[in-house]
């Protein structure tokens, strides 16, 4: 059986569909503009988009948590922006092209405006190096590294004593 070649498109949408687990998101973000959500669980149901989705998984053995950081750390704000300087109300099908997953908070103060807050994306960088250490088998934790060095510390006063 001949394995089939993905399409640029179909490439795109197994990177982006990797990085957000939603299939509607990636489908969008990798150029499918009509029906995206049904385009999107369609290709899910491929057998060579599965076998793709596997092998990124393979490949890279971080799970949601990590991918979720990633998306955290590395997303652009662009459609942020886009909802905090939008001269008239977005509607519903506008709102839901956007990408909002930086946004932890959206307020609109009484004295009219909007006011948008972001996740750490530098917690985020922070997590990701702990998930990375531990899977390159670096398994020591930043507190028993803690430990460690208070130790080492202690037999270093105590010997100048």
């Amino acid at each position: 059986m001949s394995k089939s070649v993905l399409t640029e498109k179909e490439i795109l949408f197994c990177r982006f569909f990797h990085a957000t687990r939603n299939p509607r998101e990636a489908a969008v973000k990798a150029g499918y503009k009509i029906f995206p959500e049904k385009v999107g669980l369609r290709l899910l149901s491929r057998q060579d988009i599965k076998d793709t989705l596997s092998e990124l998984n393979n490949q890279t053995q971080t799970g949601d948590a990590a991918a979720g950081l990633r998306r955290l750390a590395f997303s652009s704000i662009s459609d942020a922006l886009r909802l905090l300087f939008a001269e008239e109300p977005l509607s519903p099908a506008d709102l839901d092209g956007l990408d909002l997953f930086l946004i932890s908070e959206i307020k609109r103060p009484k004295g009219g405006g909007m006011e948008i807050k972001f996740f750490d994306r530098i917690k985020a960088l922070e997590k990701l190096s702990e998930i990375d250490n531990i899977s390159d088998g670096n398994k020591i934790s930043p507190f028993y590294n803690a430990l460690t060095e208070g130790v080492r510390q202690l037999n270093g006063n105590s010997n100048d004593n």
